[in-house]
């Protein structure tokens, strides 16, 4: 399930390092095709495909060995034992739950509480806007501007409560905009409306929620373009979008921090709001006339 709150203690991981999977995504244009092959391979099922062995994997891809090998080492590690054993790190820290971090009365003791925790959250920002290619971000915002597009923001346990507040501010800036629940019950019968004018915008961290990876699934394959905004090692759901946005979340805590995807969020709508001032503005002063009339 999507659980805000993750990582062994032991390998607790840099909040300003991106991931395998945001380093491929950031350099993609500059790979070979052998190399984009392999990274699309391991970027479809990240990190399961990069466990198999060289040979499966170099099958899958539809390339050498030699040239998975190369890829790896483009990748900076010594070999594909090294390869591997990074992967297995960060899948052990997708699959924690918050109790597998220390007590909080473990460590820590007689640092300035707020202070320590701040310093964390500043370093997240700092990581998630300086790990997200700005033409990724600005395709995001010229698909959510486009009038013809009807857009549905979902998430899982926690971050459901961050897809909800992008939709009341969207609500606002344009038409054709909801929320779909994440549970399976609540949105099947949804989909029967859902096709290529429609965007799916979901927000899923670690541990993932997978009624809200079958959701987008299920819109992708009928059509929908899926748009992700999740943690630095990538939601299931990465397999069917057609842009990703992570956010970094480490935090000094036995709960993930929200703060990236919040920044995110609101730089969405701030930019969306920007692109479509002309007819945003109209809607915002009908919006402010509404809420001013007496009942």
């Amino acid at each position: 399930m999507d659980q805000s709150g993750m990582h062994g203690d032991r390998r607790l991981p840099s909040t300003d390092a991106p991931s395998l999977a945001e380093r491929i995504r950031s350099e993609m244009e500059s790979f070979t095709p052998s190399e984009k092959r392999a990274a699309h391979l391991l970027l479809s099922h990240y990190p399961f495909a990069g466990l198999d062995t060289v040979a499966e994997f170099a099958s899958r891809a539809g390339i050498s060995a030699p040239s998975v090998l190369r890829f790896v080492t483009r990748l900076g590690f010594s070999g594909f034992p090294d390869f591997q054993k990074h992967l297995r790190e960060e899948l052990e820290a997708q699959l924690l739950s918050p109790l597998a971090k220390a007590s909080p009365s473990d460590k820590g003791q007689g640092a300035p509480a707020l202070a320590s925790f701040a310093e964390a959250v500043i370093g997240n920002l700092r990581a998630t806007v300086e790990n997200i290619a700005p033409a990724e971000f600005e395709a995001v915002v010229t698909l959510l501007s486009d009038p013809r597009r009807h857009i549905h923001f979902t998430g899982g346990r926690f971050t459901g409560a961050l897809a909800r507040y992008a939709e009341s501010h969207f609500r606002i800036v344009r038409s054709h905009v909801d929320f779909i629940e994440g549970q399976p019950a609540l949105w099947r019968d949804r989909m029967v409306e859902i096709g290529r004018r429609d965007v799916i915008v979901a927000f899923d961290i670690r541990r993932y929620q997978e009624d809200v990876t079958a959701l987008c699934e299920t819109a992708s394959r009928q059509g929908a373009t899926v748009v992700l905004l999740t943690d630095p090692w990538l939601s299931p759901i990465a397999r069917v979008a057609r842009h990703v946005l992570p956010a970094h979340i480490v935090a000094p805590s036995n709960w993930d921090s929200s703060a990236g995807l919040l920044l995110l969020t609101e730089a969405l709508v701030a930019s969306v709001t920007k692109r479509l001032w002309d007819t945003a503005k109209p809607r915002m002063e009908a919006v402010e006339r509404l809420r001013n009339e007496r009942s």
